[in-house]
């Protein structure tokens, strides 16, 4: 890939579009400080994939982005493209189909960058494995920038080494191994987790398997429960059917009743109706008087309010006498006006009429002349747009035939362009089948690569096949290991926690208790603890305020009785104990009673358990063991567990060097897996490119005369199109020279236009008159309607008026009449109000009569009614108590059927059949009803007591199963993902190594040849320092300058670490040559000697290699040698801008003339 073009876009300073031409040789960018010449480096590097903005000079990436100057505002993107020709197909394999890579990267501020190769967004780190595989990128040692040749001077021996990967090509391996370890590490944690959930699903399983034991006792007692409930239900239905048969019985009984009571109360009613036939009589006679007593205090009340009204109606005619004689007099005033509005509306109507009679024969006139006026203008304007037709009729014409003939000649021009290409390609395709490859000759070689790769790939599958049985070896050995290390781990922590509790236990201070000198046999520690007690705390010292001492002889003391084991047989304890241990014996339970009237004083017996028996006769019963017998029971178990864990640490290095071994074995087999599989890659690899070879080869002939058959078929085509042209644009000539001229046109089309205006102005003004006169005829003629229209209206309004006023006349006469009627009223009302007085008490006196006739009556009646209700009291409770016969014979009856319908929900079957679900014969005797119920409580209760119960376990358990035999297939996929993973890093290791040793030879000659030329004399060398693994190791200098002895590089002066560097980076070069290389003011340190040394130096390194050189400087000798300079300006002020100048072209320039 060559670098072609870099195209910015508000980076930094360039805030306008700016594209930077990158050609063969050496290109200088010159210009002051500050004005933005390294920002052009930054771009580069910033296109290429550098993530620091540290690198950028950058507080944050947005940084990058135009911040703004005095004139103009800031930018809210970036962009900066970089153009690659690949015209030799060197780019990988994704991006190699195209003849130009365009890589751009964009940032918005505040929402990150986006990068595309071709158009299509991609990652940075596609974009940073592009370049690496270039061997170039942001960071790559040919992108040397300010202070660059200072870090490699001071930099360390393992920073150096990456001139060396850069030179061996192997920065993307670098990165492939990353991600390789990234992807191993990843799988490992899967594997954890993966043995993590084995390991939970194994546990479940388990778990689900004790579910499924739980489950079959839960369905046992279930059908236990079912059979108990059957016969349970049994019995209570048995129960309900004879409490309904009762129930029945004692319905018919309460029956009979009922009709006994009810010919009773029917007697009685009888009696209640006679008595009560005198009372409706009696009743209305009181009511008659009543309303009659009533009827003429209402009459007098009447009265009372017909006089009251007769007052308020003479008031009111009064007051409307005065309001009609006011009315009257409005009227007539009204009428008067009415006749005054009349006369005036006659004068203004006559005056109307006669101007409208003048205005008729002006307004013929008018109406005459303005149709004059509208025919002639239609007529010019017909006229005008005939002449307009015609004259653009006839320039579309001409316009056209011009159009035409320009097309076609454009046409014939690209037509015999593409013909003379399509002959020149012709030629080409020619001579490209010339110099095709044979394709049989492919074809064989891909059929070896085939067979090489069969055999590789049987290589591979034994070497798999001898890996897996190691493996498997391998993991058998290791279950043994890890029990063993379980167990001793075990161990280990029961005697740690046996030793802590001992020494928390130990007595505080300067003496050692007895019990820490006492050996005591397995099971007698609870005996000698509760036979000796807190005398096992005293020391035998005798400087302790309490102590053991030797006091007589054992000899005389008394014997234990017969058959009694003395405790001193199980015990080694310091001879002060003796006479104590001889005293007591060790016995069962059950011997104490007999043996304990044996005892002299003295002597006590122990059970093992710790019970003692004393010869006093005072007995202690056998409870917890006391802290010494604690103490005793665990300093045992700790000299039990010093032997136990001697032998699991034997057991557990036996298992281990089996494994060792084991592993071993699968390590050896891993490396012959990965031997075979790098000669099964190599030769795949061989295959694929015999293959794609073959491909190649096939595919370019067929392509080739393809294209060819494509291009012939055009030439024909094109000299076809050619001559049809030719005719086509004669008979367009011929039709141009045929068409009507326009000039004359055009003149009659302007004196037509005036014609049409004058017209159109007569018109205009013929049309105001006429219509301004029409307006005041018709707003005349509306007056005199609204004139007629008010007249009608004020002459009716007049006769209405003086038929009001008769109206109100007669209604005033009316009003004085009925007046004079009210005065005579009162005289009548007093005579009508003395005969009511009289009437109404003697209505009173009536009523008093028929009441006293009733209340004796109603009396008689009360008596009667108490016997009825009597009666009807009777008969109600002997319908209640029929109605409660009847509820229990409905809730008999209710039971039984619930008991029927819980027969059916509960076990399915009816009722005379639930004897065969209980398992009962028909004619056994049925138990009692209460044993069944504590039975049944008896079975739900352990039932219950099983808690929760999974009774899918099975099933759960069977798929667990299932699942963990998918994930332990998933575990072996792992497995060998992390096998393959390891082989592939192994794989890159050896490559790199390969690859770096290789590439320093070839740097250590390059770099002693070029610091020989730039010194003029002297040697120097290259050295792996630090370890003897080359992807790890440190790079030194030594260089002897002439006249010197060797050193190191930080020993040399400033110059000669200059030239020393840039002799390392130029020998970089020549073995693996960058596309690009940035040298940003490299020659800042050198003598103007020097100085010609480095650009000598610069001519050679571009004219062997294709790399191409940006380089920033200040040295006018520098410049000089540049084949092409871009100056750098900042014309305003924050704003760079790009100017160039190519050398050898104004060079040849200036020779010429």
């Amino acid at each position: 890939m060559k670098f072609n073009k870099l195209r910015l876009v508000g980076f930094k300073s360039f805030v306008e579009p700016t594209e930077f031409i990158i050609e063969r040789g050496l290109t200088g960018v010159v210009g002051p400080n500050g004005c933005g010449k390294s920002n052009l480096v930054e771009a580069l590097r910033w296109v290429m994939g550098e993530n620091s903005y540290k690198n950028m000079r950058a507080s944050g990436m947005d940084d990058v982005i135009f911040s703004g100057s005095g004139n103009r505002p800031a930018r809210n993107t970036a962009e900066v493209g970089l153009h690659l020709d690949n015209s030799d197909r060197t780019a990988p394999a994704a991006f190699n189909d195209a003849d130009e890579i365009q890589v751009t990267r964009r940032i918005e501020r505040e929402n990150g960058s986006v990068y595309r190769i071709n158009g299509k967004e991609a990652r940075a780190k596609d974009v940073q494995l592009l370049f690496a595989d270039a061997s170039t990128g942001a960071r790559s040692p040919s992108m040397v920038g300010q202070g660059r040749i200072g870090e490699l001077i001071q930099a360390k021996p393992q920073a150096r080494r990456q001139l060396l990967e850069e030179a061996a090509g192997i920065s993307g391996l670098h990165s492939r191994r990353h991600e390789a370890e990234l992807r191993l590490r990843a799988a490992e944690g899967n594997l954890e987790r993966l043995d993590d959930v084995l390991a939970q699903l194994e546990s479940q399983i388990e778990s689900l398997k004790r579910q499924a034991r739980q489950a079959n006792r839960f369905k046992m007692l279930s059908a236990d429960i079912r059979a108990r409930e059957a016969l349970l239900l049994h019995i209570r239905w048995v129960q309900a059917k004879e409490a309904e048969g009762e129930a029945e019985s004692a319905l018919n009984q309460a029956t009979m009743v009922v009709a006994e009571k009810a010919q009773a109360q029917m007697d009685a009613a009888k009696n209640q109706a006679v008595a009560g036939l005198k009372l409706p009589e009696l009743r209305e006679e009181e009511a008659k008087a009543g309303a009659t007593l009533q009827r003429l205090q209402i009459a007098r009340g009447q009265l009372e309010e017909e006089a009251n009204r007769l007052l308020k109606r003479r008031d009111e005619l009064s007051r409307r006498l005065v309001q009609l004689g006011e009315d009257i007099r409005r009227e007539e005033q009204l009428a008067a006006e009415n006749t005054t509005f009349l006369q005036r509306l006659d004068q203004e109507e006559a005056e109307l009429q006669e101007i409208v009679a003048d205005a008729g024969a002006e307004a013929e006139e008018l109406k005459a002349a303005f149709d004059a006026a509208t025919k002639s203008l239609a007529a010019s304007e017909k006229l005008f747009a005939d002449l307009t037709a015609e004259r653009a009729e006839a320039a579309a014409g001409r316009n056209q035939l011009e159009r035409l003939i320009r097309d076609l000649g454009d046409r014939r021009g690209r037509l015999e362009r593409q013909l003379a290409d399509a002959d020149a390609e012709l030629a080409a395709i020619d001579g490209k089948l010339a110099g095709l490859d044979d394709p049989q000759e492919k074809r064989e070689a891909a059929e070896a690569a085939e067979i090489a790769v069969e055999d590789a790939a049987i290589a591979v599958e034994d070497a798999e096949a001898a890996l897996a049985s190691a493996r498997s070896q391998e993991h058998e050995a290791r279950a043994p290991v890890e029990a063993a290390r379980s167990a001793l781990n075990a161990l280990e922590t029961e005697a740690r926690t046996i030793g802590r509790m001992l020494a928390a236990g130990a007595t505080p201070g300067e003496f050692t208790a007895v019990a820490e000198m006492i050996r005591v046999d397995r099971g007698f520690e609870a005996a000698l603890g509760a036979a000796l007690g807190d005398d096992l705390e005293s020391p035998v010292d005798r400087s302790a305020p309490t102590y053991w001492s030797l006091n007589g002889s054992p000899a005389d003391d008394p014997a234990l009785p017969e058959g009694v084991e003395p405790l001193d047989a199980h015990v080694t304890a310091p001879p002060e104990l003796l006479r104590a241990l001889g005293q007591i014996g060790i016995i069962a339970d059950a011997d104490a009673p007999k043996l304990m009237a044996l005892l002299k004083p003295g002597q006590r017996l122990v059970t093992r358990e710790g019970a003692v028996y004393r010869w006093d006769g005072h007995v202690t019963g056998s409870e917890a063991p006391g802290a010494a017998a604690l103490r005793l029971s665990q300093k045992n178990r700790l000299s039990e567990l010093e032997a136990e864990i001697d032998e699991a640490r034997i057991v557990l290095s036996e298992s281990e060097a089996e494994m060792t071994h084991a592993a071993a074995r699968t390590a050896a087999h891993e490396r012959q897996l990965g031997e075979a599989r790098d000669r099964a890659r190599l030769a795949a690899r061989q295959l694929a490119d015999a293959r794609e070879a073959l491909t190649a080869a096939e595919r370019a002939s067929a392509d080739l005369m393809r294209r060819r058959d494509v291009v012939a078929e055009a030439v024909h085509q094109l000299n076809a199109q050619i001559e049809d042209l030719g005719v086509q644009e004669e008979n367009a000539h011929v039709e141009l020279e045929d068409a009507p001229d326009l000039s004359d046109l055009d003149n009659r089309l302007r004196e037509q236009q005036m014609v049409v205006a004058t017209d159109r102005g007569y018109l205009a003004e013929a049309r105001a008159r006429f219509e301004g006169l029409s307006r005041e005829t018709e707003a005349r003629r509306r007056r005199l309607s609204a004139i007629a229209q008010e007249r009608a209206s004020w002459t009716t309004r007049a006769a209405s008026a003086a038929s009001h006023i008769e109206s109100l006349r007669e209604r005033e006469e009316e009003a004085r009449d009925e007046i004079i009627e009210l005065e005579a009223a009162p005289e009548e009302f007093d005579e009508k109000r003395r005969t009511l007085v009289n009437e109404l008490q003697k209505a009173e006196e009536v009523r008093r009569e028929a009441t006293d006739r009733l209340v004796e009556a109603e009396k008689r009646q009360r008596e009667v009614d108490r016997v009825a209700a009597t009666a009807l009291s009777e008969l109600a409770e002997a319908r209640e108590k029929r109605g409660r016969a009847e509820e229990r014979l409905v809730s008999a009856a209710e039971k039984r059927h619930e008991t029927e319908e819980r027969i059916r929900e509960a076990l399915g079957v009816p009722p005379h059949e639930v004897l065969r679900v209980a398992g009962q014969k028909p004619d056994a005797a049925m138990p009692d009803i209460r044993d069944i119920e504590r039975e049944l409580d008896r079975l739900r209760m352990e039932r219950e007591r099983l808690g929760a119960v999974n009774l899918r376990a099975e099933e759960e358990q069977k798929e667990l199963s299932d699942k963990l035999e998918i994930l332990l297939r998933e575990r072996a996929d792992v497995i060998d993902a992390i096998r393959k993973l390891r082989g592939a890093i192994q794989s890159l290791n050896r490559e790199g190594r390969e690859r770096l040793i290789a590439a320093f030879d070839v740097v250590n000659t390059q770099f002693q040849r070029l610091f020989t030329h730039l010194f003029n004399g002297g040697t120097a060398e290259l050295q792996l320092i630090e370890s003897d693994d080359p992807l790890e190791a440190g790079l030194e200098i030594l260089a002897r300058p002439p006249g010197k002895k060797p050193q190191t590089m930080t020993l040399l002066s400033g110059g000669e670490q200059a030239l020393t560097a840039m002799a390392l980076i130029f020998a970089v070069f020549l073995t693996n040559p960058a596309p690009i290389c940035v040298l940003d003011e490299v020659d800042a340190p050198l003598d103007d000697h020097n100085v010609e040394r480095y650009c000598n130096l610069m001519d050679e390194m571009a004219a062997s290699t294709e790399t191409r050189f940006i380089i920033i400087t200040h040295n006018p000798i520098t410049m000089a040698r540049m084949n092409r300079l871009f100056g750098v300006t900042m014309a305003e002020q924050g704003v760079s801008q790009l100017v160039s100048v190519d050398l050898q072209t104004a060079e040849l320039m200036r020779e010429a003339s």
